[in-house]
């Protein structure tokens, strides 16, 4: 009963945490006519600071001393600080210029181009449904580029950013709101330089819009930090086949609110992209929970009583 509990309380967190992931959209041209490159400052420098708070409310500060003393991973902190610097700006920019749709893309073709990535740079080994996916995520990026008269730029940004980000906190291990608070000290000084410099031009928002849209700046700390915490203590209370398909949430949710309430165009061409995109994913997901389970009944049969992920737990959560 007790662990029925503990799954359900996982469950409801990992609904929360995807859920405002997908919702943020909504947040951010709240923000206007704050630009996107102060939204993203601000964000940095609020981060930090709830954080700090967090991390000082339940007294885990031992890693940031050995982050110190292990230069190769603080450089892997700082370039994971880089990358999500760029998909943070990226997606703030794309939603607020009415790109939500294309954007949501970039999220739905990121297990793609996170496997195309470790093929190529950590020589991976494929099964052919794998190959399959992959194949037609290509195809889908080829109809988009026809459709769009370019390469679909801003999802393609989106992707590779996150699939190196992730890649990169994989070799770090750290927690997330410990790999959230050293990513943004490294950003911190730089952010709160350009805000002092803004400010200095008389160009900055915040303040300049009255309290309400200042309240709503200093609000970017909550809104990265919230989910990041509900998507902790998801992880450790479901199972990684249900938090591998609660990551699909997001961009679904995103997709829905670009066509539905910001009214983004969806010819057909596009239609034909996502469909093609939806399409790997599944095959993807299937090939996932189909090798997990003949995993699974392999190790039964062996008289090993053992808890077999059936899809990979994301490397890292998204950070939207």
């Amino acid at each position: 009963m007790e662990s029925r509990g503990e799954r359900r309380i996982g469950l409801l967190n990992g609904f929360a945490a995807y859920g405002m992931w997908g919702l943020v959209p909504l947040f951010w041209p709240l923000l206007q006519p704050a630009g996107a490159v102060e939204i993203l400052a601000h964000r940095m420098v609020w981060s930090l600071g709830v954080v700090a708070i967090a991390l000082l409310v339940i007294r885990r500060w031992a890693w940031a001393g050995e982050l110190l003393r292990q230069p190769r991973r603080l450089g892997l902190i700082t370039v994971a600080a880089t990358v999500i610097t760029i998909n943070w700006g990226v997606y703030i920019w794309a939603v607020n210029t009415g790109h939500v749709v294309e954007a949501s893309l970039g999220y739905f073709i990121n297990p793609l181009v996170t496997i195309a990535m470790g093929v190529l740079l950590l020589k991976e080994r494929l099964r052919p449904a794998q190959w399959a996916a992959v194949g037609i995520g290509f195809a889908a990026v080829l109809v988009l580029t026809i459709g769009y008269g370019q390469p679909p730029w801003i999802s393609l940004c989106l992707a590779f950013s996150f699939a190196t980000y992730g890649l990169v906190k994989k070799k770090v291990n750290l927690g997330g709101l410990e790999s959230l608070a050293a990513e943004t000290a490294i950003q911190f000084l730089p952010a709160l330089g350009y805000l002092l410099w803004l400010a200095g031009q008389g160009d900055m928002a915040f303040g300049a819009e009255g309290a309400g849209h200042a309240a709503l700046l200093a609000a970017t700390g909550v809104v990265t930090a919230a989910p990041l915490v509900c998507f902790g203590a998801a992880a450790i209370r479901v199972p990684l086949s249900t938090l591998g398909l609660l990551q699909y949430l997001a961009p679904v949710l995103q997709f829905l609110l670009g066509v539905l309430y910001f009214h983004e165009a969806m010819p057909a061409e596009r239609w034909a992209g996502f469909a093609l995109v939806w399409a790997a994913l599944s095959l993807l997901t299937w090939d996932a929970l189909r090798t997990s389970h003949r995993a699974r009944l392999t190790l039964q049969a062996a008289g090993v009583d053992a808890d077999v992920p059936e899809i990979e737990k994301p490397t890292s959560s998204p950070r939207l």
